[in-house]
């Protein structure tokens, strides 16, 4: 297991050894032991998601207020443009965000810490999400941001038919946000 810093401070890209050969390709996608002597925390993973997204679905930004959750994420079939925001106002990478395709043909995963909003992008014809997460969703506690907000001004990949829910065309612009 390989952890690559990225601009945010403790989000990281993670890259497995692969086992490839005629059969196609076995990688440990988390061992407990391995995840916390490479990632200095004590963090516990109590809930695992996933999603099944078309092309041209965007998802987020999601967190939650006072109970955020830390994201393992990965993709197992197909690619999303993946971003995560810090907003953790005692960051000095507050407010900035990164993009990183995940694929089923990279295996790169991305661990966001608690505190920080996430979404993604759908690239291929179809992608399943998967994540794990270190608290439980509580959807009252539930946070979004405006995907498209101007402030934060995230580079998405492609802006054509987007598919997006009533709920994040309606998430509130960071100047609204109570963090």
């Amino acid at each position: 297991m390989k952890i690559i810093n990225t601009e945010l401070l403790d989000c990281f890209i993670i890259k497995h050894e692969e086992f490839r050969d005629e059969r196609g390709v076995f990688f440990e996608t988390f061992q407990q032991k391995k995840f916390q002597s490479k990632i200095p925390s004590s963090l516990n993973f109590v809930q695992d998601n996933f999603s099944k997204s078309k092309k041209n679905v965007l998802r987020g930004m999601h967190y939650q207020k006072t109970k955020p959750q830390g994201k393992l994420v990965r993709v197992s079939l197909g690619s999303v443009f993946d971003v995560a925001i810090d907003l953790r106002r005692s960051s000095r990478t507050f407010k900035k965000w990164i993009g990183i395709e995940l694929s089923d043909i990279n295996n790169l995963q991305l661990y966001i810490p608690p505190g920080f909003a996430h979404g993604f992008l759908t690239l291929s014809d179809v992608a399943h999400f998967e994540y794990k997460c270190t608290e439980y969703y509580f959807p009252e506690d539930e946070g979004s941001l405006r995907w498209n907000d101007p402030e934060i001004n995230i580079i998405w990949p492609n802006f054509e038919d987007l598919i997006i829910s009533d709920k994040d065309m309606q998430a509130p612009f960071f100047k609204d946000l109570s963090l």
